[in-house]
């Protein structure tokens, strides 16, 4: 017997009403389901479908998938039309920090958190409320220790994509077919698909990925053929087959796990667009330890790509001061990922903004070069470098390409205790 799950628009249409509502008239406690502050594919998907599936499982508690960026930063995820286009929903019916509520409307004893893909809660959400409130954490990332072993689900486990123990975890609530089953499979697979380089990648790819895929694929096979708007933009006020008709629709063609993941990577790596600003905010994470304050950002190109299509070293070092200036940090870097003629390479670079961070900085390359495999970044062009008593700045390219923000961002906070313990 077919499932009667209501579709991604529906269900994202009554969260966000009953997050409107006023105190008396919404859920209390008020459930959400938050992915980590980079908002990346793998955090905003895993949230949104985590809390569909939490919210179609008795006792069928709403749970409110909340994107962990601003509003206004949704214009930087250009991928996420890619996924969404045939799916009832496009990226602004996410519900994003933007629509929380004021303090007075929503207080953090009202409130209660699972987190998906990080296990402690950073940034505003961290200012604002508890992790006192947390009563979940699904993650792929290192157990930091704060959530409580009564936690209910608590997983931890080492996989290319959060997604993927996202779907083990809503196996049992997705076990019946549905007319939903199309959209949430494409919304399912994409994270899978762009963590894992296509389920190929040797550092990354493990079980519970090649699991979770092979039943979101299933799944997407066993859908009929959608019909989608050709504009990811206009409303969904007519039926897929009276826009079909009209020529403002197609059917989608059959599903092809390169196709679909060529695309996405197309999408997702295309910055020429963006200033300097938007790609360091784009895959941002924070963290204060010792302290510090320190801001990691990700970038989808390697530098010399950066330099030749966006603006040219200064533009990028003025913009990333600028940045850390706008966080308040004490230290910040960006790690850049990219396959110039098919080689995977990463770069890294660390800025120490003042002369503490200085010595955080020196701690940081004493204990991690080796491990790392960090070497100068082009030969002898140290114009990346800056050497001075209270600021420091070095460029690499990082030889361990297993090694991930996962891996650099932890051994920047070590060295932070580190520091603060002299």
């Amino acid at each position: 017997m077919a499932s009667t799950r209501v579709s991604l628009k529906s269900f994202l249409a009554t969260a966000r009403k009953a997050l409107a509502a006023p105190p008396s008239q919404r859920p209390n406690p008020l459930t959400f389901v938050v992915g980590n502050e980079s908002a990346d594919l793998d955090s905003l998907c895993s949230a949104l479908l985590y809390a569909y599936f939490r919210t179609h499982t008795p006792p069928h508690t709403l749970h409110v998938p909340l994107s962990n960026l601003p509003r206004a930063d949704l214009a930087l995820r250009s991928e996420l039309n890619a996924v969404f286009r045939t799916t009832s929903i496009t990226p602004q019916d996410l519900i994003t920090l933007s629509d929380l509520p004021s303090p007075s409307d929503l207080s953090p004893e009202s409130t209660r958190w699972l987190l998906v893909d990080h296990n402690v809660l950073t940034g505003d959400l961290a200012k604002r409320f508890s992790s006192a409130q947390i009563i979940g954490c699904i993650d792929h990332h290192d157990d930091e220790g704060v959530i409580p072993s009564s936690c209910s689900p608590r997983l931890f486990a080492k996989c290319g994509s959060c997604m993927s123990l996202v779907i083990d975890q809503a196996k049992d609530a997705w076990s019946s077919p549905s007319e939903t089953d199309a959209e949430l499979a494409r919304v399912a697979l994409a994270p899978i698909l762009i963590d894992t380089f296509n389920l190929t990648s040797k550092n990354k790819v493990t079980d519970w990925d090649i699991k979770a895929a092979e039943f979101a694929e299933a799944k997407r096979s066993a859908a009929p053929p959608q019909v989608f708007s050709l504009s990811s933009s206009q409303p969904n006020t007519e039926s897929p087959s009276e826009k079909l008709e009209k020529g403002e629709a197609q059917k989608e063609e059959k599903y092809d796990r390169k196709k679909y993941f060529d695309l996405l990577t197309t999408l997702k790596d295309d910055i020429s667009h963006l200033s300097y600003r938007d790609i360091l905010r784009k895959d941002y994470k924070r963290w204060s330890d010792g302290g510090f304050s320190l801001g990691v950002s990700t970038i989808v190109q390697g530098l010399n790509t950066c330099f030749s299509e966006i603006g040219n070293q200064k533009e990028l070092l003025d913009a990333l001061k600028g940045w850390a200036q706008e966080e308040n940090l004490d230290i910040t870097a960006c790690m850049t990922v990219s396959r110039p003629d098919g080689v995977f390479t990463r770069e890294l670079l660390v800025w120490a903004l003042n002369e503490d961070a200085v010595k955080v900085t020196k701690k940081f390359v004493e204990k991690n070069s080796r491990e790392l495999g960090l070497e100068a970044w082009n030969g002898d062009d140290k114009s990346l470098d800056l050497e001075e008593e209270k600021e420091w700045r070095r460029c690499w390219r990082q030889t361990n390409v297993a090694h991930s923000r996962k891996q650099v961002a932890p051994m920047l906070r070590e060295a932070m205790k580190d520091v603060a313990k002299l």
